[in-house]
């Protein structure tokens, strides 16, 4: 799957998955309540990993009064009128790390294991491959045990673990997790072996 649309233009787009098709665009102001309900929806243990308190309308306010797809580009996956995956290209205002893109993804729990992630897991890699000549790297985080699905699709499409930091992140009851640091070099070619085999 690719999607041949950038951070400025080619939006909405539409890809077929299991259970119908869905969606694709970026985050624009009339969206605040569908998001707010999308994130109200992710279990609050899943959202304790987050780094902002994602159910509160002051957090979702600013992020749509502050938009600047050039510095963060919020990616919605739609099914009909409800979001049910949110994926984020962040990029740096510090010119040290301006050449490093950072990849969030939080899907719906009752859509899970349809394609979803790895929809927008891939767009978002297209987009910063396509959009942005500055960026050389992308980095995408995943808590070792609890994210398997989004482990594999991350090693399909060739990002590269660089790093573990051990009991880095507390929830499910204040359960220590590890977390996995993947890398991906901008511009290298991406092909997923099977796409039926990582539905993320």
């Amino acid at each position: 799957m690719t999607t041949q649309a950038s951070s400025t233009g080619g939006w909405p787009a539409t890809i077929e998955l299991a259970g119908g098709p869905v969606t694709l665009r970026p985050l624009t102001a009339d969206d605040k309540t569908a998001l707010l309900e999308f994130f109200r929806r992710v279990p609050a243990p899943e959202r304790l990993y987050l780094k902002e308190d994602v159910t509160s309308t002051q957090v979702i306010d600013r992020w749509v009064r502050e938009l600047d797809y050039t510095r963060v580009l919020p990616l919605l996956a739609w099914d009909g009128d409800r979001i049910i995956g949110d994926g984020t290209l962040h990029r740096s205002r510090a010119e040290a790390r301006r050449h490093i893109g950072e990849l969030r993804i939080v899907i719906d729990p009752d859509h899970r294991n349809r394609g979803v992630g790895r929809t927008l897991l891939h767009a978002l890699v297209d987009v910063a491959c396509a959009g942005d000549s500055q960026l050389e790297k992308l980095v995408f985080e995943v808590v070792a045990d609890t994210e398997r699905a989004a482990t594999h699709t991350a090693e399909a499409i060739g990002f590269v673990k660089v790093a573990t930091f051990s009991a880095h992140i507390r929830y499910f009851e204040g359960e220590p997790h590890d977390l996995h640091v993947y890398e991906l070099q901008v511009g290298e070619p991406i092909v997923l072996d099977d796409p039926a085999a990582h539905m993320y």
